[in-house]
């Protein structure tokens, strides 16, 4: 089934040229059906490269999906014109009297600053408090989930005494769980941040579950008891060639900075790394839709 996405977004040439079943908004409202409202709540840097990476992956599903972008009104990202966040982005004030089957909150970078420091930190506390009533379950991607963690469950991030940078193995806790249905047993997925959770900290929360792990990345994904969060301290969603751009851009300031572990062949940056995440990605997305999303959430929100 397609992705309803705005006109004329960027992405949606890419997301054609990729076979990805995508239609604009002006078709679908032809059509005599109810599609899933997915709201992303943008708040990484790139946003045209995180719209197409989000969108590849809800595209890739049996479901229609009619999806909604957010930027902050309390910090305008200077890393994208303001053409294009005023042509394909609502703010709350917008949306906050909508209701959604879900939500998407990305990663951003301001993970070293304490939360209160964040100059958009209320704004985001008002989406999360928003979205507890408002939305059927939603999806925090690093950044995004450690906030969602302090929000909703008191649980601090700490800072880490190096970087966790590079593509790491996760153990799957419990495969009955349907967020992990056909995940492997060992499965890999890339971080990239200065922060993480403590693992003591998720188990002893009865509210909480540990599905995925990792030895050298900690807690992987984590989900809420009701199913209507799910935390993801990584970043399943990258592309092969974000690490490299990310390492690539910090050598070019001048940073002290080691490469990435276990994702160029041979630990040799000049070499291509390959994609060896993408499966569990698609899985990963497919089964919160499907799960999480369309079968729990009403046809009719009234």
């Amino acid at each position: 089934m397609p992705i309803t996405i705005p006109e004329a977004l960027p992405a949606g040439e890419l997301l054609k040229q990729e076979k990805i079943f995508v239609m604009d908004a002006g078709r679908a409202e032809t059509q005599d059906i109810r599609p899933l409202r997915i709201l992303i709540v943008n708040l990484m840097p790139r946003k045209e490269t995180t719209e197409l990476q989000l969108l590849r992956l809800l595209g890739n599903t049996p479901l229609q999906v009619d999806i909604t972008f957010l930027r902050t009104a309390s910090y305008i990202s200077k890393n994208v014109s303001k053409t294009h966040l005023d042509t394909f982005y609502k703010t709350f004030s917008e949306v906050e009297h909508e209701k959604f089957d879900g939500m998407i909150v990305t990663g951003a970078p301001v993970e070293q600053m304490p939360f209160e420091e964040v100059g958009y930190w209320q704004e985001i506390q008002a989406i999360l408090d928003w979205a507890a009533v408002n939305v059927t379950s939603s999806m925090h991607i690093c950044w995004g989930a450690q906030a969602a963690l302090y929000h909703y469950y008191g649980i601090e991030k700490h800072d880490l005494a190096e970087k966790c940078f590079g593509i790491f193995d996760h153990t799957v806790t419990d495969p009955t769980v349907n967020l992990a249905r056909g995940f492997n047993d060992l499965f890999p997925a890339p971080h990239s941040r200065h922060t993480g959770i403590s693992e003591r900290d998720v188990e002893e929360h009865e509210a909480l579950a540990i599905l995925a792990r990792s030895d050298e990345a900690g807690p992987f994904i984590i989900v809420s008891d009701d199913g209507k969060n799910v935390m993801i301290t990584g970043h399943l969603e990258y592309d092969a060639e974000t690490l490299k751009e990310e390492y690539d851009r910090d050598i070019a300031k001048g940073f002290d900075i080691a490469i990435p572990l276990h994702y160029y062949p041979e630990d040799d940056p000049s070499l291509d790394p390959p994609n060896t995440w993408r499966s569990h990605t698609h899985l990963l997305f497919s089964n919160w839709l499907n799960y999480y999303v369309y079968q729990q959430t009403p046809y009719d929100w009234r």
